[in-house]
């Protein structure tokens, strides 16, 4: 067979639901502080870690919750890079996630690739899908660009070997995410270089983790180089404890156990960084790294009835699914900080491995050690290193495979952001034209819906010297909110709702509601005002529902049901609302009829146990049914 690499753009033909779509209200809230204990951090760096950099909320991203769970089939444009022995295809529209890794020679499939497309409520912004490998940048959880598209083109290695780079710049943290793959002749893993850079002058808080999931079978085991491991749960603080063994059996099978939870490996300095996930004849994907990502983690959903129906509810019947994870830091609760100008950069490589079974399977010590040996011959630590050096001589032209967003054009424009031609950001579009005006006419245009929320100072400084009006102190007010000045924001917000009333900025306001002031109007007064004004804005409508089921007043919420259009009745997060408000006013009838009936929540969140607590109210001591049990620990 000849030796050679190809990269070409293909579609895949896949059951799925419709791509989530951006909405209309800025999410204001933040990622709010882990459980751990003092001292639950051995390492100073993980303890000042775990305080920093949780972002107080997370704009100027909007919510991507308008999935639905109607499936059809769907063409996915697709970039797939091939050599002879390993086939890799990418979904530049969903994050330029890894789909699928095929052994070729075999004809294994190296990871879990989801037999469905079908968005679920996991990520910062909702939409999330499982399978393949997520690229995962921002604050701890599924970054903002899960569901969204990345920039791609194709670059030349100095051997001459095509690579796809997908890039973006990621707006929270006003970061350029690059990743670049390849695969050079003959290789057996596929060679993935990621860089972050920041081209502010001042530091930013970072959180990397490379998000990969496997098939879940009784014989496969996750060998880590690790004795201890970082232990968290939907139900525990997180704690430090002997790895693999435990009161309750060796947990480096995860098909073992019933609960979901996370080991963070406390991996030794010095020692290499992987992590495989092998089966009963000791073979399955391993990813290494160079030593910038020093974290590795395995994720169960568990065997227990809630984590099944969580892998029914992503990927369908028959597909579990385990992750094995890498990570800029040992625990996903933690932030970094990149400093200003600064660029960090590493390698990954993923590639089958075979070890012998009886050593996988043997002790642990037995484990690592062959495991560690296997790597090192499947890809030595040194070829890695030499593969980050090569990643800096990547040659064009861009030659464009897939378009991103234009928000890296609009800071190029603005001066923020350097153009370069081996990652072209393209042209502006239509949610980048109100902020162009701003820029190159000192006015940010009226409209209503506003236009889609920035961050940043130069924008700021640009809004400061010319709001008149209530859409630009609207944006004014957002973006002292993202800078968590949160009395500016309240001053700029009222500013923009005595100028013309509007249920942007009166929502902004419920959000800074202070609870503690008696003369503060409540948070849902103030969404019951922008309710009136926005009566159609579904999302609007679900969070006063929920502040007014929240603040005890569930008789107005069930008021506000009652003069809903009928589609609006039948949306299962608005069902859901409706029976816990009756369930508040003792209207044990109306919640058993909705229950009977069927309450889809299409965005249900991880973690969420609203659908079992009303089952359990109104049914008790009865078996919870499947449908409606997502329950995650034993709690």
């Amino acid at each position: 067979m000849v030796e050679m690499t190809t990269l070409r753009m293909d579609r895949l033909s896949i059951e799925g639901a419709e791509d989530p779509t951006n909405g209309s209200l800025p999410l204001l809230h933040g990622v709010a502080r882990p459980a751990f204990e003092p001292g639950a951090a051995p390492y100073p760096d993980m303890a000042a870690n775990l305080e920093y950099g949780r972002p107080s909320t997370l704009l100027p991203y909007t919510a991507q919750d308008s999935y639905t769970r109607r499936r059809g089939m769907r063409d996915l444009p697709s970039l797939v890079l091939e050599n002879e022995l390993l086939s890799a295809t990418f979904l530049p529209g969903y994050g330029g996630r890894l789909w699928s890794l095929v052994h070729r020679p075999s004809g294994r499939e190296l990871l879990h690739r989801n037999p469905v497309l079908q968005p679920a409520n996991l990520a910062l912004r909702d939409a999330w899908v499982a399978g393949g490998v997520e690229w995962n940048l921002g604050a701890t959880g599924h970054w903002p660009l899960t569901c969204s598209p990345l920039h791609a083109v194709s670059l030349t290695a100095p051997d001459g070997t095509p690579v796809l780079r997908m890039y973006e710049l990621e707006r929270m943290r006003r970061v350029v995410v690059t990743i670049d793959a390849w695969l050079p002749p003959g290789s057996p893993v596929l060679l993935v270089h990621v860089s972050l850079h920041n081209p502010a002058p001042t530091p930013t808080p970072v959180y990397w983790w490379t998000n990969i999931a496997v098939p879940q079978r009784p014989d496969v085991r996750v060998v880590a180089p690790a004795e201890r491991a970082f232990h968290f749960d939907y139900a525990e603080q997180l704690r430090l404890i002997d790895f693999p063994e435990t009161a309750g059996g060796d947990q480096s099978y995860p098909a073992r156990f019933p609960h979901a939870a996370d080991f963070f490996m406390d991996v030794p300095d010095g020692e290499r960084r992987w992590i495989a996930a092998l089966d009963g004849d000791g073979r399955g994907l391993v990813q290494t790294s160079t030593d910038r990502l020093v974290g590795r983690k395995l994720f169960q959903w568990g065997t227990g009835a809630g984590g099944q129906r969580w892998q029914e509810w992503l990927s369908g019947p028959d597909a579990a699914y385990i992750e094995i994870q890498a990570g800029l830091a040992r625990t996903q609760l933690e932030h970094v900080a990149l400093p200003g100008g600064e660029t960090w950069e590493w390698t990954e490589a993923f590639g089958l491995l075979e070890v012998d079974p009886t050593q996988v399977h043997g002790s642990w010590d037995s484990a690592r050690a062959a495991v560690d040996e296997a790597v090192e011959i499947l890809v030595p630590r040194a070829e890695l290193e030499d593969a980050l050096s090569v990643a800096g001589r990547f040659a064009g032209p861009a030659d464009l495979l897939a378009h991103g967003s234009g928000w890296g054009a609009l800071e190029v424009a603005a001066g923020d952001l350097s153009a370069d031609p081996l990652r072209p950001f393209g042209a502006c579009g239509e949610d980048q034209k109100p902020w162009l005006d701003l820029l190159e006419h000192g006015r940010l245009p009226i409209s209503d819906p506003p236009a889609v929320p920035v961050i940043g100072a130069h924008w700021r400084e640009l809004l400061e010297a010319s709001a008149d009006d209530w859409h630009a102190w609207y944006h004014l007010g957002l973006l002292l909110l993202a800078d968590d000045d949160r009395p500016g924001a309240r001053r700029i917000l009222e500013r923009s709702v005595a100028d013309h009333p509007n249920p942007w900025a009166l929502r902004a306001l419920a959000h800074l509601a202070d609870l503690a002031d008696p003369t503060d109007p409540p948070a849902a007064d103030l969404l019951l005002e922008a309710h009136r004004l926005r009566p159609d804005l579904r999302e609007l409508t679900i969070e006063l529902l929920q502040a007014l089921i929240a603040s005890d007043r569930p008789a107005e919420a069930l008021e506000v049901v009652a003069t809903l259009a009928d589609a609006d009745h039948d949306h299962g997060r608005i069902r859901l609302c409706t029976a816990q408000a009756a369930l508040a006013v003792g209207d044990l009838d109306r919640v058993r009829r909705l229950l009977d009936t069927g309450i889809t929540v299409d965005n249900l969140r991880e973690g969420e146990a609203a659908l079992d607590a009303l089952w359990l109210a109104v049914h008790s001591g009865e078996p919870v049914p499947p449908a409606y049990d997502f329950r995650m620990s034993s709690d």
